[in-house]
């Protein structure tokens, strides 16, 4: 019994192979048995991890845990939730014997409960796996274990693994949006009370070990989030050095580079807040500090206006002069480093170069200018809260504005310094743009800015002079776009003609042409850029615009720039072909060209205007038009994905011109631009600028006027790439202006946009609103005017096609059930037809009334069938002259309205608001009494139950009204509808008289009152149990958009009496989520166990004979029930019955043919109970003879059906010899065996929905059966 069997014996439990776990169980048995049997003292020697021992004092206590263990290992091979669920409370009650509560220790080594934890989180069952890891992290909120390296390695290991899975962290379906799943907050109450429980001297080692383990695999962005909050969860304390803090720089650097954004930017605070709250900061330098600050990004986490920012420089405060001294520091006399010296440092040494560095030096790193620009910042706002003179911010920024001045005036300062300094310049003005609030109302960057804006005018000129002379080597990224808010319209004139002169010259070297066409492109488009956007100076027309005008036009665009050759480019200042590669330095060639042809083209009608004497003047507008426009297809094709959006601005401008003389170009810029855009839907970065940038050139106002007026192939390409751009479509505030001149061009558009959205995993639907698209166009019908001709016509076209789209939907063969694609699009359909409906005139309903009829007769789920009734309810109301269409409907043959009657049965029972405009109210009523009274006879009991429902209603009204012909069916009338409210007095049928009639369609719901945007769209969804994400909330129509509602649109709101009501009102509510784990201590009773016990086990008997022997003693011959199943048609039914009535002993089943038998359905169900059962085949004409025959022997025939004597199921006492009559699956018993039955029973229901399926229903009465004349018998010795 060494420690080496017993981790033999664990890592057999936890293998992934089957077998080798069922050989290390019955290793752990035979073990078990041997120590018990022999009450055997066994000890592991003192020097030994005690894995197993037996002491015959304890003997009982020791079987009880093993037995439960071993109960727990074997379950869980189940594989099964409903069957594992019952077990986990014995995992508790085995912790409280593992632990001894008067010493603290364990008794049981841990490492046998990591076993089960370890085959939990290894199952192939996401819901076993997440149940594991919720029970794992409750124990420390529920339990006072002691500590354990097994538990530590184990966290580290097995369950981090485990975590990483994304679907673990869904929401459960009370939750709302945005709130954190379980998972994620017990993993925070868990690392927070194991972390403070752990001993001191092992905290640091194991949250090291913790991240560390974060940056070992590619995590998700999700699992990765959470783990990051439960990480900023734990008590400040301080455990983490230098080489935890760079394992969170690696957890940012390593694993986040992917991540969706919003997620990753709140990883990065709760990563940030971890570093703050448990580093020692006398273990860390300021550079180690700074490293791991500028892993951050501000566009997403640590930016100057958020409150992370105010707590960093808070901590940055509290622990000055406390952070130990970098190994490089000049400070060498003290042991502590403080903040400002560390920036003075960190300042002189950047702009610290030698003179020899001046030649051929390619451009800095932007990393170490942002490195110093925001320890800057974080030292000034540090020094802010204690000193307003900004003496160390002066200081700081001295060495940088000494660089400045001289620029203009020393021709000799070396390059790398010049660049340097600029660049830190830019990177401090950036933060006035990153900066949300307003920058004005910053001291800091009030103080900044004056400081530098002193040397604008040295800048100026050093930037004239390089542009001009070959001294030019680089134009970084964002270097001209940011100097531009401190240039003034002085400045810009200068540049632009300075700009322009230098295109003029030219170079003999390749390289120097390259440097100078590149470089002056560059600050070309800044310059326009600056002049197109809104600068807070306001810039006047300047002279040079007519050059830069007469530049663009003569342009040759996507001009291929000559490579220099090697040696040039080895030898010239011209490095960016080797710092950025040729293709991006041609690529930001050619996107600036096109930004400044969009300037021009938005400034100036024509290009070709002016100038005569160019060759300019033998093209015409469209020609130069179209050739740009060829120009631009050929940009798009040869621009990488993320530099295109000033080629679509200026297609734009290019393509209403160009619609009429040449749309097949104009398609191809459309078609070509969609590729290039839904290409990129897995690229957020690049994706939603494209997305931007090409609705606005597709949903342009002109554009869809010109292409709605030709009715070609551009309309037909723009409504191809309908569906996610309608939003902007209908957003554009210009567009709305002339909304209705293009919408009716479009009306397919808007149909789409009305049941635009999809159907999203539990996992997937995480933030994920697509109400919208809807909500715009909804909106935007709102707007519409019936009295207006267009309007009107639109209209109409869109109720069509919603009408036929409902048609299409319904004629699919795709599954439809309930929340499904289909039904949400269905209901979509008709809440926008509900919409309309009052703007639609009389003729028009005329003619469409018929087809809303035709969609009641289909089979529609519940909110459907609501929308349905309340259109024609309306429509009746407002035209009741359409009575007589409706009165058609119930004029067709049995079959089609066999699913459909409750549909018009229901418009029925609103008939008082039908006749409110009508003053011909009797005939109707007459004719309304007739069709009703003709379906309370039905067979079907649910349409009898919508028969009465309107039978009361209009009888109601008769009544009031004292409508003479109808005195003769006063008795009759009044006499059956009080014998429906006092039937059988606590049977089912009065249960379910009572639910339908408060119901809210029928008790609360007022078709004409309640007409509303909120009824709509939220409160009907939400009472006909519509999924949650198909509600709209009234707040979403204001919030979303801010297209305004008519001054009259006063039906918002739904009445406070429909508001207020709840699902929970009529339907039936679960008996709660903790009823399964009620009692935790109960006993064996209560877990599923299909193990057979090793012991009991035995060798395998002939396969016939252990049938003989199971069928002799399940005592058949004792049984008299006789199941009559010949009236049903359906063999998964019959299947499941004869393995039924085998499992209870019915001592025969009667079926309609043996040939089902053979029915490959049959035989799935029956599992081969047909052999163990006897069959009889009496066919359906025959079982009137043989109900007679058994009747004759001594046989009560009792039928399973709802009638008007039946019995309650748990009232009536079954005699021996019984014989179940089971009903056909639609129409139940005939109406001509009822009178041959001894007694008809009813099975007790709480629902609506009337009928169980007719397999279930014989099961319930073959049980009851058997519990009243078997069961009781053997428990009372004699039958009652």
């Amino acid at each position: 019994m060494c420690p080496r069997f017993w981790r033999l014996v664990q890592e057999g439990l936890t293998e992934r192979d089957g077998l080798c776990r069922k050989r290390a169980r019955y290793l752990l048995k035979r073990a078990l048995d041997l120590s018990g049997s022999q009450r055997a003292e066994l000890r592991c020697a003192p020097d030994e991890c005690s894995l197993f021992w037996w002491s015959a004092e304890k003997n009982e206590q020791l079987l009880q845990f093993w037995e439960t263990y071993i109960l727990i290992m074997e379950t869980l091979e189940g594989n099964q939730i409903h069957v594992i669920k019952p077990v986990l409370p014995k995992l508790n009650s085995l912790y409280e014997l593992a632990v001894s509560g008067d010493k603290g220790c364990w008794l049981f080594h841990p490492s046998w409960h990591v076993c089960i934890y370890r085959r939990m989180l290894e199952s192939e069952n996401k819901t076993l796996t997440k149940e594991g890891i919720l029970h794992f992290l409750e124990l420390y909120e529920t339990k006072h274990l002691p500590n354990s390296l097994d538990f530590s390695e184990f966290v580290i290991g097995p369950l981090m693994d485990a975590l990483s899975e994304s679907s673990l962290y869904s929401r459960t379906p009370g939750q709302s949006v945005g709130s954190c799943p379980p998972l994620g907050l017990r993993l925070q109450k868990f690392l927070a009370t194991y972390f403070t429980l752990l001993p001191e001297e092992e905290k640091g080692s194991f949250l090291l070990k913790f991240i560390q383990k974060m940056t070992s695999r590619h995590w998700c962005a999700v699992p990765i989030l959470f783990l990051s909050m439960a990480l900023a969860s734990i008590p400040a304390c301080k455990v983490l050095g230098a080489e935890g803090l760079h394992a969170l720089r690696d957890v940012l650097q390593c694993t986040m580079i992917t991540h969706q954004i919003l997620l990753r930017g709140a990883a990065q605070c709760c990563l940030l807040q971890t570093a703050m709250h448990l580093t020692d900061v006398e273990k860390v330098s300021f550079p180690e500090v700074s490293s791991f600050l500028l892993s951050l990004r501000p566009e997403e986490s640590l930016r100057r206006d958020t409150l992370l920012w105010t707590e960093l420089c808070s901590w940055l405060q509290v622990n000055d002069r406390c952070f130990r001294k970098s190994v490089t520091s000049d400070f060498e006399r003290q042991e502590t480093s403080s903040l400002c010296q560390y920036v003075h440092s960190l300042v002189g040494e950047y702009l610290k170069t030698a003179a020899s560095e001046r030649e051929n030096c390619f451009m800095p790193d932007w990393f170490e200018a942002k490195l110093v620009s925001t320890m800057i910042l974080l030292a000034a706002d540090v020094d802010g809260k204690s000193n307003i003179e900004w003496i160390e911010l002066e200081a700081f920024l001295n060495p940088l504005l000494d660089v400045l001045m001289k620029l203009g005036s020393n021709a000799y300062i070396p390059t790398l310094r010049t660049d340097k300094s600029l660049q830190l310049l830019l990177k401090l003005l950036q933060t006035r743009w990153l900066k949300c609030s307003n920058a004005q109302d910053d001291e800091v960057l009030l103080f900044i800015w004056k400081s530098l804006v002193t040397p604008v005018e040295s800048i100026l000129e050093f930037v004239l002079r390089r542009l001009t002379t070959n001294e030019l080597s680089t134009v970084g990224d964002d270097y001209e776009t940011h100097f531009g808010v401190v240039l003034k319209s002085i400045c810009i004139e200068k540049l632009l003609l300075t700009v322009l002169d230098g295109h003029s010259k030219k170079e003999t070297k390749v390289s120097s042409q390259v440097v100078f066409s590149v470089s002056g492109m560059a600050s070309l488009a800044a310059v326009c850029e600056i002049m197109g956007g809104k600068l807070e100076v306001h810039l006047e027309p300047l002279p040079s615009m007519d050059a830069l005008k007469k530049f663009i036009s003569l342009s040759q665009f996507n001009e291929v720039l000559k490579k220099p050759s090697y040696i040039e480019e080895k030898n010239s200042l011209c490095e960016e072909t080797a710092s950025q590669g040729w293709g991006k330095v041609v690529a930001r060639y050619v996107r600036d060209q096109w930004i400044c042809l969009c300037f021009v083209l938005n400034s100036f009608p024509t290009l070709a205007q002016g100038y005569e004497e160019t060759s300019v003047k033998s093209l015409s507008t469209v020609e130069r038009s179209k050739e740009i426009l060829q120009f631009a297809l050929e940009a798009l094709s040869i621009l990488p994905s993320d530099q295109v959006s000033p080629v679509f601005d200026c297609m734009k401008v290019l393509v209403p011109k160009l619609l009429d003389s040449s749309e097949a170009l104009c398609v191809e810029a459309f078609d070509l631009a969609w590729k290039i855009t839904s290409s990129l839907s897995n690229t957020q970065l690049i994706f939603w600028a494209n997305l931007k940038a090409f609705v606005q050139f597709i949903f342009d106002t002109e554009v869809l006027a010109v292409a709605a007026s030709a009715k070609g192939q551009a309309y037909a390409k723009i409504k191809e790439v309908k569906l996610k751009q309608f939003k902007s479509f209908v957003d554009e505030r210009s567009a709305l202006r002339n909304a209705f001149l293009n919408a009716g061009s479009y009306s397919e558009l808007i149909t789409e946009a009305c049941v635009f959205g999809t159907v999203f995993r539990r996992d997937q639907s995480t933030n994920r609103d697509d109400h919208y698209v809807r909500i715009c166009a909804v909106k935007f019908l709102c707007l519409l005017d019936g009295s207006n001709i267009s309007h009107k016509t639109f209209m109409e076209d869109i109720f069509i096609k919603l009408l036929d789209k409902d048609e299409l939907v319904s004629r699919s063969r795709t599954r439809y059930y309930a929340n499904s694609l289909q039904h949400r699009i269905k209901t979509r359909v008709w809440q926008t037809l509900l919409v309309l409906l009052p703007k639609l005139n009389q003729n028009f309903l005329c003619g469409t009334l018929d087809r809303v009829f035709q969609a009641g007769f289909s089979n529609n789920q519940a909110s459907v069938k609501y929308f349905i009734e309340w259109i024609v309810i309306l429509c009746l109301h407002k035209y009741p002259q359409f009575l007589d269409k409706f009165w058609d409907c119930f004029g067709y043959d049995e079959e089609k309205l066999k699913k459909s009657i409750c549909t018009f049965l229901s418009v029925l029972a609103h008939f008082d608001i039908i006749l409110e405009n009508t003053s011909e109210k009797k005939p109707a009523l007459k004719k309304a009494l007739i069709v009703v009274l003709q379906w309370c006879f039905s067979h079907n009991f649910s349409v009898r139950l919508y028969a009465l429902i309107a039978l009361k209603k209009i009888w109601g009204m008769c009544r009031m009204l004292h409508v003479e012909e109808f005195e003769a069916l006063t008795p009759v009338i009044e006499s059956s509808l009080q014998q429906v409210e006092n039937m059988h007095g606590t049977g089912n049928a009065k249960r379910n008289w009572q639910r339908i009639q408060d119901h809210f369609f029928f008790a609360t719901f007022h078709p004409v009152d309640d007409y509303s945007l909120e009824t709509i769209f939220y409160t009907l969804p939400r009472l006909s149990e519509l999924a949650e994400d198909e509600w709209i909330s009234l707040s979403k129509f204001d919030r979303f958009t801010d297209i305004p509602l008519p001054a009259a649109f006063q039906w918002c709101r739904s009445r406070a009496e429909l508001r207020d009501l709840k699902p929970s009102d009529w339907s039936q509510q679960d008996m709660g989520p903790h009823s399964a784990e009620a009692d935790s201590q109960t006993e064996w009773t209560d877990v599923q166990k299909k193990i057979i016990p090793w012991k009991n086990s035995t060798p395998s008997l002939d396969l016939e004979t252990a049938f003989e022997d199971r069928a002799a003693k399940l005592g058949k011959s004792n049984s008299r029930l006789i199941v009559v199943a010949s009236l049903i048609d359906k063999p998964t039914n019959l299947g499941g019955l004869c393995r039924t009535s085998e499992i209870f002993g019915a001592s025969a089943l009667v079926v309609g043919s043996l040939h089902y038998i053979q029915d490959k359905q049959f035989q799935h169900l029956s599992v081969s109970a047909e052999q163990w059962l006897p069959l009889v085949e009496v066919k359906p004409s025959q079982l009137v003879d043989y109900l007679q025959q058994k009747k004759t022997e001594g046989y009560t025939i009792i039928g399973v059906e709802q009638t008007a004597k039946s019995f309650d199921l748990t009232e009536y006492c079954f005699p021996e010899k019984s014989l179940l009559l089971l009903g056909n699956e639609h129409e139940g018993i005939p109406a001509n065996l009822i009178h041959h039955l001894d007694v008809c029973v009813e099975i007790p229901q709480q629902g609506i929905i009337r009928s169980l399926n007719v397999h279930v229903s014989g099961a319930l009465l073959i049980w009851e059966y058997t519990r009243q004349q078997v069961i009781n018998c053997f428990g009372c010795g004699d039958c009652a």
